[in-house]
């Protein structure tokens, strides 16, 4: 029995629109909501403090600083026969209600006693009050709650100040205005405001939307080019690229990429089609010797010893050939982030080393080498091979039984031929791959090797040129960054 796998669940995320639209309206939401809860507060001080101001107004005096200043309230004979008689049971009294605006009247002996004025209902009473009767502390303001006299409870603003009667008897007295007045408007207040944080919440979404339709339009754009390239291959596409912000950067480093991406494919469709071509002399005369030699064994009919002899040299020396351009098309296939292992190098003795060899390879000539120590940082190998070719290069143009002069001083290589020169024309195409003068074309060679010797001394941190000796012939004249002693 076979069992199905289980697989994870699809996580769906939001686009980068919808995202971008659900920010902006919580934004301008949690804007809307900070203005509208701070409106509501400046309101609400601003009602609490014209509660105050009425209850300071309609008490009487103003308390003093220091609260210990007697005062003469409203209905201080009420309040004195209240204080006397002090109970804390309320009563209707001669049915006469508080004095001005006031709700509710409240007496608070020294000895924290809760006493009630005929008529004027009663309050909660704290701690707090009972330190202003016993004189501790000033005039207090605070929310409470209590019973008017038609036993109607209520929440009420009090404002608690010190009485002293004219028999110097300390207590407080407590006035209380009714919030009916204050929380009816703030409530109205905070629907009205919902209601507006509401609809704001609204327009800000429906206004995201809008903000990230517009703001990703170049983004869209961006996509469809890229799904243009992936679909057709075209890198010719460029986008429009207006401004400074940062989508116009995106797109202007997006054409950069192609462009650079258009000119590595001409670059390499331009080497397989100089490859083929180069690769193509060779085996076209591979195959016409062995063909000859196919033939002669098949008639039965040998060739003469000096013929055959010239034939399998001719296979040796185009096997040859193709061996020596493999190497080069690798080595200038190598990516450049692929680069070799680098080290101190002594460049005096890759020098050497290269003056040997090319010694072998023109044995007619004459190389003279003037080397002095000097090292640099880079690829053993590379250099080494770079000095080759720039030795090989002059062995080539050489004529038989001249003279090549090889010098190294101060970190500068020179290599001077005494062969027919390099055209004026030709200098500016010296380093291109697979470029030979018209002179040069009947020599063997693929043309790459002053390419490999400008790619290796640019990795080297160097630079390599080419112009006309003096007398005739060419100069090659190389700069590497190094010092004369390793440890330097």
């Amino acid at each position: 029995m076979t069992t199905r796998a289980s697989r994870p669940p699809v996580t769906r995320r939001l686009t980068l629109r919808a995202r971008m639209a659900l920010l902006t309206a919580a934004a301008v939401a949690l804007a809307v909501a900070a203005c509208a809860t701070a409106g509501w507060l400046i309101t609400r001080n601003q009602l609490y403090r014209e509660l105050d101001r009425r209850l300071t107004v309609g008490s009487g005096e103003r308390p003093s600083p220091e609260g210990d200043r007697p005062f003469r309230p409203p209905m201080s004979r009420q309040l004195i026969e209240a204080l006397a008689a002090c109970s804390a049971t309320p009563s209707q009294g001669d049915g006469s209600r508080p004095p001005g605006p006031f709700a509710i009247v409240q007496l608070i002996d020294a000895r924290g006693r809760t006493c009630t004025v005929p008529g004027a209902g009663t309050l909660d009473t704290t701690p707090a009050d009972a330190a202003v009767a016993r004189g501790e502390r000033g005039p207090l303001y605070r929310d409470g709650t209590g019973r008017t006299a038609d036993h109607t409870q209520d929440d009420v603003r009090v404002l608690t100040r010190p009485f002293r009667t004219d028999a110097g008897e300390q207590a407080a007295v407590s006035f209380a205005l009714s919030l009916d007045e204050v929380q009816g408007p703030l409530d109205n207040l905070a629907l009205l405001l919902a209601a507006v944080t509401a609809l704001g919440v609204l327009a800000s979404a429906a206004a995201g939307l809008a903000i990230a339709r517009a703001s990703l339009r170049p983004v869209d754009e961006l996509t469809d080019a890229v799904e243009h390239i992936a679909r057709t291959e075209d890198l010719a596409v460029r986008i429009p690229a207006h401004g400074t912000d940062e989508i116009a950067r995106l797109g202007r480093s997006f054409n950069s990429m192609t462009a650079a991406l258009a000119a590595s494919r001409e670059h390499q469709s331009q080497l397989i089609a100089d490859a083929g071509h180069e690769l193509r002399t060779p085996l076209t005369s591979l195959r016409t010797n062995i063909d000859l030699l196919l033939r002669a064994e098949a008639t039965g009919r040998d060739l003469p010893a000096p013929a055959r002899h010239d034939l399998l040299t001719s296979v040796k020396a185009q096997m040859q050939e193709l061996t020596s351009l493999v190497g080069d098309l690798l080595e200038l296939a190598r990516p450049d982030e692929a680069r070799p292992v680098r080290e101190t190098v002594p460049l005096h003795q890759a020098v050497d080393r290269a003056v040997d060899r090319a010694r072998l390879r023109g044995p007619g000539l004459t190389i003279r080498a003037d080397t002095e120590p000097w090292y640099v940082h880079g690829d053993p190998a590379s250099l080494e091979r770079a000095a080759v070719n720039l030795l090989d290069n002059a062995v080539k143009f050489s004529p038989s039984g001249g003279t090549v002069d090889v010098r190294l001083t101060g970190g500068e290589l020179t290599v001077r031929d005494h062969g027919p020169g390099i055209a004026a024309a030709d200098l500016p195409h010296v380093f291109d791959r697979f470029w030979r003068s018209p002179s040069a074309r009947s020599l063997p060679g693929s043309g790459l090797g002053l390419s490999i010797v400008a790619r290796v001394i640019a990795e080297t941190g160097g630079t390599v040129a080419l112009e006309p000796a003096p007398g005739g012939g060419t100069l090659a004249r190389v700069h590497l960054p190094g010092t004369p002693t390793p440890g330097d």
